[in-house]
C-alpha cells in the first residue's frame, strides 16, 4: 500500500497505526483522555505512568498526581482502551531531581516550584529517552498548552483555554524536547470538552476530581514535609519589623512565604503587615507594610530561550512576564546579561517578587511563550 504523504494529526507522514506514540498518564482525566483519543484514532499508544515516590504511603492520598490509586486509574483506562501499561520507578530518581531542592530552597528561604523541575528533569528528561527507548515517535501529554510550528520549528503557545493554561510551568522545555512532544489537549476550549470526551469514552476518572497539591506535599503542608525530610530544619527565631523592633517569635522561616499577611502571630498593631524578607541565616522573619512588597527590578537565571534569535541578539526585549503562575503576564522589558541571565524590568511594579519562582516570557501581543528563568534574589 503506498504510503499517505499528507500528514496524520501528531504531525506524521504516515498512518496512525504506524505512528507509536508514549503517552505520559498520571492517572487523571486529562491525560487519560489523550491516551483514550490517540487510541481511539488508531495509533500505536503505549501508556506510561511514573511511580515517583513511596507507593505505600500514596495510597493513602487520592489527589496527587502519582498516588498508587492513581496508579490504579491509569491502568484502568488502559484496559478500557486496549493499548499496553507500563509503571516505571522513578522514585530515586525524583528525590534527587526534585524533591531535595525543593527541601533546600526552602531552607535558604525561597519559594521553589518543584512541578517545573519535574517536568524540566524527569517527564522531559529521564522519560522522554523512556520513550525514545521504546522506539516511539513522539511522546504525548495531557497538558494545557499548544505546540505550533513556525518558521523556525516548533514553537509554545498558551492554551486556548487561559483558565487551564500550564505555560508557566512549562517554560523550560528545550527546543529539542518540543521536537518530540505533543500535547493533544491545548486547542480544547474548557476542561468541560475534556471531561466529555472522557465520558464518550466510558473512563471511569471522567468525573474525576482535578489534583490540587504538589503530588508529595498532602494538603499543602509543605512545612511539615520540609521537616520530615529535614529534621531539625525549623528552627525558631524572632519575628522582626523593618525598622528593628521585635515583634514575636516563629517556630522557623520554613513556615513562611515573601508576601504572606495571615497567620503572622502578631496581631494587636494598628498597620497590616506583611512577609517582606526571610533572613535564612539569622533565622528572621521580617515584616512591613505592603508597599515594600513592590518590585519593578527582578534578576532571573538559568533561562531556557524558545525565540527564534539568540537571547543575547538584542540589548532588550519588550515582552511581558508572568512572576507567579496565579498572575496575568505584565508587560517588561528583558535585558540580557549572558544567554542564560538577565534583569527583567516591570512596566508597572509587581508584589510578593520571591526568589524561586519563575519568571516567564510571553508575546506581549499573541500567545507564544519564548521560555524563562528562575528568579534568584530577594526582592
Amino acid at each position: 500500500m503506498a504510503l499517505d504523504a499528507r500528514l496524520n494529526s501528531l504531525g506524521f507522514a504516515k498512518p496512525p497505526a504506524e505512528t507509536r506514540v508514549v503517552v505520559a498518564m498520571s492517572g487523571g482525566v486529562d491525560s487519560s483522555v489523550v491516551a483514550a483519543e490517540l487510541a481511539r484514532e488508531g495509533y500505536d499508544v503505549v501508556g506510561v505512568t511514573l511511580q515517583l515516590y513511596d507507593h505505600g504511603a500514596a495510597l493513602a492520598k487520592k489527589g496527587a498526581c502519582c498516588a498508587g490509586l492513581d496508579i490504579h486509574d491509569a491502568r484502568r483506562v488502559a484496559e478500557t482502551m486496549g493499548f499496553p501499561h507500563y509503571v516505571l520507578d522513578y522514585e530515586n530518581i525524583f528525590k534527587d531531581a526534585v524533591i531535595d531542592e525543593f527541601a533546600d530552597s526552602y531552607l535558604a528561604g525561597a519559594t521553589p516550584v518543584p512541578c517545573i523541575r519535574c517536568n524540566e528533569r524527569v517527564k522531559f528528561k529521564d522519560l522522554l529517552e523512556t520513550a525514545k527507548d521504546l522506539e516511539a515517535d513522539c511522546m504525548a501529554t495531557g497538558h494545557y498548552i499548544q505546540r505550533k510550528l513556525g518558521t523556525g520549528g516548533p514553537e509554545l503557545h498558551s492554551a486556548a483555554d487561559a483558565a487551564r493554561d500550564q505555560s508557566y510551568f512549562l517554560f523550560s522545555t528545550t527546543p529539542e524536547q518540543l521536537a518530540f512532544l505533543r500535547f493533544p489537549l491545548g486547542h480544547l476550549a474548557s476542561k468541560a470538552e475534556t471531561r466529555a470526551l472522557a465520558a464518550s469514552h466510558g473512563l471511569s476518572v471522567a468525573d474525576k476530581p482535578d489534583s490540587q497539591d504538589i503530588c508529595f506535599v498532602p494538603n499543602g503542608n509543605y512545612a511539615a514535609v520540609i521537616e520530615k525530610l529535614r529534621p531539625g530544619a525549623a528552627e525558631p527565631g524572632d519575628i522582626v519589623h523593618v525598622d528593628g523592633r521585635t515583634l514575636g517569635s516563629h517556630d522557623g522561616v520554613i513556615h513562611y512565604t515573601i508576601g504572606q499577611r495571615r497567620g503572622l502571630g502578631i496581631g494587636g498593631l494598628e498597620e497590616p503587615l506583611y512577609v517582606v524578607r526571610l533572613d535564612v541565616d539569622a533565622h528572621r522573619v521580617i515584616v512591613g507594610p505592603k508597599e515594600l512588597l513592590a518590585t519593578r527590578v527582578v534578576p532571573v537565571r538559568e533561562i531556557n530561550w524558545l525565540g527564534d534569535e539568540p537571547f543575547t541578539s538584542r540589548a532588550e526585549w519588550p515582552l511581558a512576564v508572568k512572576v507567579r503562575s496565579t498572575r496575568p503576564p505584565r508587560e517588561a522589558v528583558i535585558r540580557p546579561r549572558s544567554a542564560t541571565e538577565a534583569e527583567v524590568e516591570l512596566f508597572v511594579a509587581e508584589e510578593g517578587v520571591s526568589p524561586g519562582q519563575a519568571c516567564v516570557f510571553y508575546d506581549p501581543h499573541g500567545s507564544r511563550i519564548y521560555g524563562g528563568g528562575w528568579i534568584w534574589r530577594g526582592a
